[in-house]
C-alpha cells in the first residue's frame, strides 16, 4: 500500500486574535423624568453607563498533521473520529480493522511507551533517587508540571508517573539520567525501534512534546505488542492512580485514560498522548470477547473521541459471531501481511 509520509516541513498557520473595540465605550445616556409634584418640579437624572462591547475572534486550534494531509476526510464503516486506526488480534495476528495505518504522524506521549521500555530493559535501580532539573522543564510547548525543579523522586516513581499520568518532566528526567545522558538515550530509542521492525518510527526526545517524534499505527501496534510482555509496564500504565511524597506535600496523580477505571474493560497495557500536531492519541492492549486485541487510534478529533472510538471497536468485536473468520463485515483481514505483535 502506498505509504503516507508526513515528516517535518508541515507548518500550521496561526490566526491572529482580532479584538473589535466598542465604539460606544464610555458613552453615557441621561434619562430625565419630571416629578408629578407641580409645585416643585424636579428633574431626576439617571446616568446609565453603556458598557463597552468587546468582540474577539477565537483563534482556531493548530491543525494536526493528519488534518493538513486530509486524513480526516477518510470514511470508515465504524464512523471513527480518529483519522488513523488499527486493530489486530495479538495471538492470531489477524488484522480486524485498518484505517490509514501506514500514515506517519506525530505520536505525542505515546513516545513514553518506548521510554518506559528502555528504562525497564536496562534493569537500572528503581530505588535510585533522581532530581528534577531545569533541563527537564518543557521549552517546546511550555507545558506545566507539579514536579518542581529540585524535586527528588526514585526512578521507579518517575517511570510510574510517566506511563500512568504522562508526566513530561518525569519522562525527560528518565532519559537524562540514563547512563551516557539524553543523546545516548534517544539514540537507543531509535535503535530499539529498528530492532523491533518499526521502520517508520523516529524519536528526537523521550517525552513526545516534539512533533518530530513520529510513527505509524502499524509500527505502534508492534511496540504495544512487545511492551505488553513487560510486567512493570503493564502495572504502571494501567494503575488508576498513584501518590508521591514531595517534600512536605503529597501529590495525587491519576491515569490519563479513563477506561482503566471501567469494569467493562480488561486492559493489559495502555498509553494516551496529545499535542496539537498529533491530535488525541490512544494505544491499548485489551481483552475483548475473549481475544487479546491491540488497538491504535491516532489523530482523533477530541479527548473523548478516542475513548468513544475504542468503545465502538469493542462493541463491534463483541457483536461478531463465532467463528470470527466467517463474518467480519468491517474487517479487512490481510492474507499475506502479519504484524509483529509478540
Amino acid at each position: 500500500m502506498k505509504r503516507i509520509l508526513l515528516r517535518a516541513g508541515i507548518f500550521a498557520v496561526f490566526s491572529t486574535l482580532v479584538v473589535m473595540p466598542a465604539q460606544a465605550a464610555g458613552t453615557q445616556r441621561v434619562a430625565a423624568s419630571a416629578s408629578h409634584d407641580s409645585k416643585r418640579p424636579v428633574v431626576k437624572a439617571k446616568v446609565v453607563k453603556k458598557q463597552a462591547v468587546v468582540r474577539a475572534v477565537a483563534v482556531p486550534k493548530v491543525p494536526s498533521y493528519g488534518q493538513l494531509a486530509g486524513l480526516h476526510g477518510a470514511h470508515d464503516a465504524l464512523a471513527l473520529k480518529s483519522s488513523v486506526a488499527f486493530v489486530v488480534d495479538q495471538d492470531t495476528h489477524e488484522v480486524l480493522f485498518r484505517k490509514n495505518e501506514f500514515a506517519v504522524l506525530p505520536i505525542a506521549s505515546i513516545t513514553k511507551l518506548m521510554t518506559g521500555l528502555l528504562i525497564s530493559e536496562a534493569k537500572l535501580p528503581m530505588d535510585e533517587m533522581i532530581t528534577i532539573s531545569q533541563d527537564d522543564v518543557d521549552t517546546e510547548k511550555g507545558s506545566s508540571s507539579r514536579l518542581r525543579v529540585g524535586t527528588e523522586l526514585s526512578r521507579g516513581e518517575l517511570l510510574h508517573l510517566a506511563l500512568m499520568a504522562s508526566e513530561n518532566r518525569a519522562a525527560n528526567a528518565l532519559g537524562r539520567s540514563y547512563p551516557g545522558g539524553l543523546p545516548v538515550f534517544v539514540g537507543l530509542m531509535n535503535a530499539r525501534a529498528k530492532a523491533l521492525g518499526m521502520m517508520d518510527t523516529s524519536y528526537v526526545e523521550p517525552t513526545g512534546l516534539s512533533s518530530k517524534n513520529q510513527s505509524s499505527a502499524l509500527d505502534l501496534a508492534t511496540l504495544v505488542g512487545f511492551a505488553s510482555g513487560d510486567a512493570l509496564l503493564r502495572e504502571f500504565s494501567t494503575s488508576t492512580g498513584h501518590q508521591v511524597a514531595v517534600g512536605h506535600r503529597t501529590l495525587q496523580y491519576n491515569n490519563t485514560n479513563r477506561l482503566v477505571k471501567n469494569p467493562a474493560w480488561d486492559i493489559g497495557l495502555q498509553k494516551t498522548g496529545y499535542i496539537s500536531e498529533a491530535g488525541q492519541c490512544l494505544v491499548m492492549q485489551a481483552k475483548v470477547a475473549g481475544r487479546k486485541l491491540i488497538m491504535v487510534f491516532l489523530d482523533s478529533a477530541g479527548k473523548l473521541s478516542r475513548i468513544a472510538d475504542a468503545e465502538r471497536v469493542k462493541r463491534w468485536v463483541e457483536s461478531i459471531p463465532t467463528p470470527a473468520s466467517k463474518t467480519v463485515p468491517v474487517a479487512r483481514a490481510v492474507d499475506d501481511q502479519r504484524v509483529a505483535v509478540n
